[in-house]
């Protein structure tokens, strides 16, 4: 539930609602500050159709700060035609010359989904449905040129029905988690150079309330390289994500997000993933622009043992508009094709 909320709506979103002239950017007069109100329209093979509204705003938290990226806030609320909700707020701040960096993201959502199961009986796709209410919230502290140490705290409620398959589970979770970032990206929302590098350790303890202690690493790098004068960019991924201990349902990775487009059905799902991939980026005009990508993925810890270290490809195409006219924040939508399966995602930011 939590990989689908925060893929779905990308990492994340507050705001206010402002213009309603079809994303149409409009700005204070003094351009200090940008805002946009976006359409939310998607679908893919589990959610089915999406629709739902994106409004966001973009701003300096101080205008004398001149090193500091512009700092975004936004909301989204999204319904699906399988009856699955979601709202979820966001706010990413950059202050003091970019010396910190504090991000937050709140939501509930109702998310009716499936998950696959086989066993020497049967084998088949089972629903579920998921009651979350969830929020984050996190620092970063600027130690070197390049690196940034940080700390966030996260809460999730979850209740979650099998309709008879097994017994329904209520949970709540609590986890830290101490991160590193190594980030010398040219700009923060669309990198045409440079590398980010990210370390994150989730860790349950039982002393923070958990039931059982887990704990979940996460590694990725990113790397930028400028084309054609700067105007297209390559852009490579590998990324991996370990869980450790007892991991429950809903932690647990499922194949069709960031790290490998082209999966929707929650066929594949298990307690760690590991991704390779790559996309182009060509901008044919001012504010529009195409990508195509293509990626491998695999995973581990699935109850499906078939499904265990196999290699899920995924390919596609995507078209990206600029939301912002003096910010470099696309908004767009991409088309991909995985084994035996496919998806449409609606994208706030860039992939990766």
């Amino acid at each position: 539930m939590k990989k689908i909320i925060l893929i779905s709506i990308l990492s994340m979103l507050s705001g206010m609602l402002y213009s309603q002239e079809e994303g149409k950017v409009k700005e204070t007069q003094d351009k200090k500050v940008e805002f946009t109100f976006m359409p939310y329209v998607s679908y893919n093979r589990n959610l089915e159709f999406m629709f739902g509204l994106v409004p966001m705003v973009m701003y300096k938290v101080n205008q004398e700060d001149k090193l500091s990226p512009k700092s975004l806030s936004g909301a989204a609320a999204v319904y699906t035609t399988n009856g699955s909700f979601f709202v979820v707020a966001f706010s990413r701040w950059y202050f003091k010359e970019d010396q910190w960096r504090l991000q937050s993201y709140f939501g509930t959502g109702d998310h009716n989904s499936q998950f696959f199961m086989s066993d020497e009986y049967s084998a088949g796709f089972y629903d579920f449905a998921t009651k979350s209410t969830f929020f984050n919230v996190g620092v970063k502290r600027k130690v070197s040129k390049k690196l940034y140490v940080g700390l966030s705290f996260s809460y999730f409620d979850f209740e979650t029905d099998y309709y008879g398959v097994t017994d329904a589970t209520s949970s709540k979770t609590f986890a830290l988690e101490p991160n590193l970032l190594s980030d010398t990206r040219d700009n923060v929302y669309y990198p045409t150079s440079g590398y980010l590098g990210k370390f994150r350790w989730q860790t349950y303890q039982t002393w923070l309330g958990n039931d059982e202690q887990a704990n979940r690493v996460f590694v990725d790098y990113n790397k930028y390289w400028p084309l054609h004068k700067g105007n297209d960019v390559l852009a490579t991924r590998v990324a991996g994500s370990f869980g450790l201990g007892d991991i429950g349902f809903e932690q647990q990775e499922v194949l069709g997000g960031k790290d490998i487009r082209g999966y929707t059905e929650g066929k594949y799902r298990g307690d760690g993933l590991l991704s390779l991939q790559g996309e182009y980026r060509l901008n044919f005009a001012d504010r529009m622009g195409v990508t195509g990508f293509l990626g491998l993925a695999t995973i581990y810890g699935s109850d499906t043992e078939d499904f265990n270290w196999d290699i899920y490809p995924g390919i596609g195409v995507g078209y990206r508009y600029k939301a912002f006219k003096d910010s470099p924040f696309t908004v767009g939508v991409d088309g991909a094709l995985g084994k035996d399966d496919w998806g449409v995602y609606f994208r706030i930011g860039e992939a990766f």
